[in-house]
């Protein structure tokens, strides 16, 4: 009646911490053995068998049968075996007998232990179910209720499970408040001590394509693809995609109908603002397209090296580059192509930097230079593309002459920047200050 009664109990409290049967079981069969081992120091030669249908709650304990006991927990006598059972009077000394421990011999200590015992085992339980159910869902997007905020990240809760967003997983200019529902995706789940280590981020790359896969049915059928994302989270982002109908342009089903696809993710993001980039095989074409909004004049691609120089018009060059050079750094990032953006004229007055006869350059030494050309080295950019040990194997040629060579010839493409710097100044306070003429007819007119 008391076993019944007992797991009844535990059942009652199982139930509503959804704890399956067999897991209750497997918790009092547990439980017993460590109120043996805290009554009696060692539980190695007990055994409990929990029914939960019958009610029944069985404990064993194997005793070898001796002449003199030295250890009550693993000895008994023959006579004793045979006063607990009568069958054991075909044993012997030597032999194993099994005997049956009553739960109610533990008294009231049982249910104090059990308690305690239980509430903790429920715990690692439910933690594990926590573990394995967030650890099946590692890339999905959760929806969850803001709880607590520190200053090195905020805890999420969903039901039982207490997810964690690191400062550096959040979205840079987004502030959270208590009580908020937020969005995110699981990065990772770890087990610590402490229980699931549950991550979620909002600036994860693979944030941004769950976003795009809840929006746009077609990438959710495999209809589109998006085969690269780069972001700075919060500010801007560019994705390529490519479809796999040629009935269907990807970039539209990825803006939706008046942008209300692509708006409902720009709203979810903090209005972050997100180009679309419409794949191709061809690298020249790609680059084009991942420069956008600017448009280049001309591009220079080494497939090999995958490094690209992009030219604009001087007056698109700060769009091409972007604000804080997040244009051309997204477009390289997704594209893979190390790209390097230039005006014309910039461009133009580096290529004659580089095919300045080294001769030509001021404060260089002559005589260096002289031992120098035999080798093939006449020009600036013959100086930098060549390997330095190859240059110490001239006669004549040390680190120290061979540094200052560098520094003239650093000293010479740097004054030619500050020299374009201090013309584009003079050219913008020209057009700011009206000359003298101006004046005196401004003057003229006002009289």
């Amino acid at each position: 009646m008391v076993n019944r009664e007992l797991i009844e109990v535990f059942s009652e409290i199982a139930r509503e911490k959804n704890v399956e049967r067999s897991e209750l079981a497997t918790i009092l069969e547990e439980l017993f053995l460590y109120v043996i081992e805290k009554e009696y120091g060692d539980s190695s030669n007990c055994s409990c068998i929990v029914n939960l249908d019958k009610g029944e709650i069985e404990i064993y304990a194997e005793k070898t049968i001796v002449d003199e006991i030295d250890d009550y927990k693993v000895e008994i006598t023959l006579e004793e075996a045979i006063e607990k059972e009568p069958d054991a009077a075909d044993l012997e000394i030597g032999d194993v007998f099994v005997e049956v421990i009553d739960p109610r011999v533990f008294g009231r200590r049982l249910v104090t232990t059990a308690k305690q015992f239980f509430a903790q085992r429920l715990r690692d339980v439910e933690r594990n179910y926590i573990y394995e159910d967030y650890a099946n869902r590692i890339g999905e997007i959760v929806i969850g209720v803001v709880h607590q905020v520190q200053r090195d990240g905020i805890f999420i809760n969903i039901e039982q499970a207490e997810l964690r967003m690191p400062k550096n997983e959040q979205i840079f200019l987004e502030r959270y408040r208590r009580g908020e529902t937020l969005r995110a995706v699981i990065k990772s789940v770890e087990v610590t001590s402490k229980g699931p280590d549950i991550i979620v981020s909002r600036s994860d790359n693979h944030f941004l394509y769950k976003l795009f896969e809840l929006e746009v049915p077609e990438i959710e059928d495999g209809i589109i693809e998006i085969t690269a994302i780069a972001r700075y989270p919060g500010e801007r982002a560019k994705i390529i995609v490519k479809s796999n109908d040629r009935r269907i342009d990807p970039v539209g089903a990825c803006v939706g109908m008046r942008g209300s696809r692509i708006q409902a993710i720009v709203r979810e993001l903090n209005n972050e603002k997100i180009d679309i980039v419409n794949h191709s095989e061809q690298a020249e074409i790609l680059l084009t397209r991942a420069l956008s909004p600017a448009k280049p004049i001309q591009l220079y691609i080494d497939d090999d090296k995958k490094y690209c120089v992009a030219l604009f018009e001087d007056d698109s060059l700060d769009t091409a580059i972007g604000r804080n050079g997040m244009n051309v750094n997204l477009a390289s990032k997704i594209t893979e192509y190390k790209i390097d953006a230039y005006g014309i004229k910039q461009y133009e007055r580096i290529q004659d930097d580089q095919n300045t006869l080294l001769s030509n350059i001021e404060n260089v030494d002559q005589e260096l230079v002289a031992k120098l050309e035999p080798t093939g080295i006449l020009q600036v950019s013959d100086l930098l593309d060549a390997d330095m040990d190859d240059l110490f194997l001239v006669q004549g040629v040390n680190e120290d002459n061979l540094d200052k060579l560098y520094e003239s010839v650093q000293d010479f493409i740097e004054r030619e920047i500050e020299e374009e710097v201090e013309e584009i100044e003079m050219n913008i306070e020209s057009e700011l200050i009206p000359d003298d003429s101006n004046a005196d007819k401004i003057n003229q007119e006002e009289e």
